[in-house]
């Protein structure tokens, strides 16, 4: 099956964080987990200063360090499904992927001992319908889809940005069309 990733529009997006609430409620994760995460940046200073938004998830890469370093199998690349899967019952909560993430994705629950990620909701999608973040969100600035398919349609959209790792380590396959804000280095996060 071919790669699956996401595409977000920051310009469509208003930072509502309807994506998160959908996820969180969906997953039902308990206070402090989040798989997707809302995050508001600053750029410039007054009267010149701009705001935007980034909606961080599992980026399910090509290449995801997650996979590369779980000393299991529990975190797997799912050749069917073209996602990054991870296996609860074979996690032993050794929290090697937490550590080798650039993107800080998977989140250790110290209850269970183990680890949990973002499936890109295996289970709707194999009943026909869209990630929970992306049916929630009312500005349309999420999509969720071949990836091939995504870089076809929005040759413009980047895979990096500042406040991100650099994209040649695990090739996220999350493309992002920029608003110009969000290509200005120096952003520091603040809370709307």
């Amino acid at each position: 099956m071919a790669k699956k990733g996401f595409f977000y529009n920051q310009d469509d997006c208003v930072g509502c964080k309807t994506c998160q609430m959908a996820c969180k409620d969906k997953n039902d994760l308990m206070v402090g987990i989040l798989f997707r995460n809302l995050r508001d940046f600053e750029v410039g200073t007054y009267p010149n200063a701009s705001v935007y938004h980034y909606a961080k998830t599992c980026n399910h890469c090509e290449q995801p360090l997650c996979v590369a370093n779980c000393p299991t199998g529990a975190m797997y690349f799912d050749e069917e499904d073209g996602t990054t899967q991870h296996d609860f019952e074979v996690c032993i909560g050794c929290q090697t992927c937490v550590r080798s993430c650039p993107y800080e994705v998977p989140q250790f629950l110290e209850e269970a001992a183990k680890v949990i990620k973002c499936d890109a909701c295996i289970a709707l999608r194999g009943n026909g319908e869209q990630p929970a973040c992306v049916a929630a969100c009312q500005m349309r600035a999420l999509r969720f889809g071949d990836f091939d398919e995504l870089k076809a349609e929005f040759p413009d959209a980047v895979r990096d940005l500042p406040i991100l790792p650099e994209s040649n380590v695990t090739s996220p396959c999350t493309l992002i069309a920029a608003k110009a804000a969000a290509l200005e280095e120096g952003a520091v996060e603040v809370h709307l």
